[in-house]
C-alpha cells in the first residue's frame, strides 16, 4: 500500500493533477479530499487537498 498527497491553491489545479495521477496503471483504494481556508490580512488562502491510497 502506499499514498499520493497532492495540495493545490486552486481546486482546478487538483482536479488535474489528481486526474492525471489516476490515469496511471495503480489500483485505486482510496481518496480523502480536504479544503482549509485561513486568513491574511485581506486576502483569503483556500489549500485543497487530497491523499489517495493506492497499490
Amino acid at each position: 500500500m502506499k499514498v499520493k498527497i497532492f495540495d493545490e491553491e486552486i481546486e482546478s489545479d487538483l482536479e488535474k493533477v489528481v486526474n492525471d495521477f489516476l490515469s496511471s496503471d495503480i489500483e485505486l483504494l482510496d481518496i480523502k479530499y480536504q479544503v482549509s481556508a485561513s486568513v491574511f490580512g485581506e486576502e483569503q488562502i483556500y489549500c485543497f487537498s487530497a491523499m489517495i491510497i493506492y497499490k
